[in-house]
Parts: structure tokens; sequence; C-alpha cells
């Protein structure tokens, strides 16, 4: 397999600040609407989204802020060997299509130093997945009629000084 490189430089505090810890504001409606983007629309899935995040202390969510606007989600787990088991990723469909979606991840890797990003996701987001460069394995039908991929990327830091 192989890994894919990307630069990644030194972040400044402005640029970081983007990125905005809102685990504990995870009651806030603007914080579940934009979770609810990335999970299949039903309340109940929802609801035990949100419960896993109050419940699992290893679990990480973040909004990502352009312009004064939360734009965008991320919510992980980070194992111990630097594995970050993506957990949602969204950007709200008013922001979908210029960069947002892969600005959170290059915000992440940055910021957290995964080695590896691992993500299972359908046949409506795999493309994306794809283009911003994860290897991609098919699961066939989990579910009736629904096709599911497991998705992979290998981060190969390098630091500009």
């Amino acid at each position: 397999m192989n890994k894919i490189k990307i630069k990644i430089r030194r972040v400044k505090k402005e640029v970081t600040d983007m990125l905005i810890d809102v685990k504990n504001r995870i009651e806030e409606p603007q914080i579940q609407e934009l979770l609810g983007y990335s999970i299949f629309p039903d309340p109940e899935q929802l609801d035990q989204a949100i419960a896993v995040y109050r419940a699992d202390e290893a679990t990480h969510l973040y909004v990502y802020e352009s312009e004064e606007r939360y734009v965008g989600i991320i919510g992980y787990r980070l194992d111990e060997h630097k594995v970050m088991h993506l957990l949602h990723l969204a950007v709200e469909p008013e922001s979908r299509g210029v960069g947002f979606g892969r600005g959170i991840l290059l915000e992440t890797i940055a910021e957290f130093q995964p080695e590896r990003i691992v993500t299972e996701t359908d046949e409506e987001t795999v493309e994306f997945y794809r283009n911003v460069g994860f290897v991609i394995n098919s699961l066939g039908e989990k579910y009736p009629g629904v096709e599911r991929f497991q998705c992979t990327y290998e981060v190969d830091e390098e630091t500009d000084e």
C-alpha cells in the first residue's frame, strides 16, 4: 500500500482556533444539527451518537469555524497506537464543495498528529474520502441493499520549518 504524503506546516494559534472543542456542549441545538448531517436521518441514531460522546471519555468532538460561523464537525477516538477512528465528519449543506471537509481533516491531522485515520462510510460519501487520498476497501453489504466501505489514510508527516 502506498503512503500518502501530506506536508504539514507548523500551525499558528489563529489557525488552530478554527477547531473548537464542543464535546461539553453537545446539548446545544447547533452542535446536534451539525452532528446530524453525518448520521443517517434517524433521530434515534443521533441520540445514540450523543450518548457515545457523553459516556466515552476517549471520544473527541470539534466544530470547524469559518468567518465566525460553524460550518463543520468532526468526531473521533484516538487510540494508543495513534490511530484516529473517525466517527463523524460533516459539513453543513450550504458550505459543501469548497474544501471545508478537507480542511477539517488537515487541521485535525496537524493538531492531533495521528499516524493513521480509519473510518467506515457509504456509497454516497466514499468519493469524498477517495478524493482526499484515503485507500478504499469494500466491506460488502453490511445492511440489506447498502454497501459499506472502509477508508484508511496513512499520514506521512513532513514538517516545513
